[in-house]
């Protein structure tokens, strides 16, 4: 069965903020590669595209298991989607290593976007939703994708990595929307305002 099949169909659920408890810790592997398994995915993927993102981790809709989803172009500008269970990500070091700063956010902590740096290519490893061996190469956003969806995976936050200075303008701009985004966002959408 093909990603794209579970792609559609999913409902759209609430996005756990960050402060939740299950943001700030090491998730569990996925053990059961199953039905339930794949409607969550179905859900993840209806959530993200309702909240207009390019990637998402379970921890995100409130479930402490190593899973994320991504929809994202790639350094070519094509687009990739996939769902990983279990993923490690690597990225390379010494002389092929190379940080591209851009501005990062996050659906959990929305309104607010910092730059960081991270590198501009990372390899992730896991398992799809069949329990099957995969491994994707990613360049541009992909890359900065898999990071950031791994990083939630083990209860980082992209905030986590900023300098307190960053970090303060990151949440700055978060409470400056916060008005715009109902407690159960996306399953209702961002206010709009007379800006938009």
């Amino acid at each position: 069965m093909p990603i794209t099949d579970l792609m559609t169909g999913g409902t759209v659920l609430p996005i756990t903020r960050w402060g939740e408890p299950v943001m700030h810790e090491q998730t569990t592997p996925v053990t059961e590669f199953d039905d339930d398994l794949r409607a969550l995915i179905r859900d993840m993927f209806a959530t993200m595209r309702a909240a207009n993102g390019v990637g998402l981790a379970a921890t995100q809709v409130g479930r402490d298991i190593a899973l994320f989803v991504y929809e994202c172009p790639d350094g070519d500008d094509r687009l990739q989607a996939g769902a990983f269970c279990n993923p490690v990500v690597t990225t390379p070091s010494g002389k092929d290593r190379h940080l591209e700063s851009t501005e990062e956010g996050c659906l959990s902590f929305p309104g607010g976007y910092q730059p960081l740096a991270r590198p501009d290519r990372a390899t992730c490893v896991g398992q799809d939703p069949w329990g099957e061996e995969i491994t994707v190469d990613g360049t541009g956003l992909l890359a900065r994708c898999l990071q950031h969806e791994t990083d939630h995976l083990n209860g980082t936050v992209f905030g986590d990595r900023l300098s307190a200075r960053s970090y303060r303008k990151l949440e700055q701009q978060k409470n400056d929307l916060a008005h715009l985004y109902p407690d159960d966002w996306p399953v209702h959408p961002k206010k709009v305002t007379a800006d938009d």
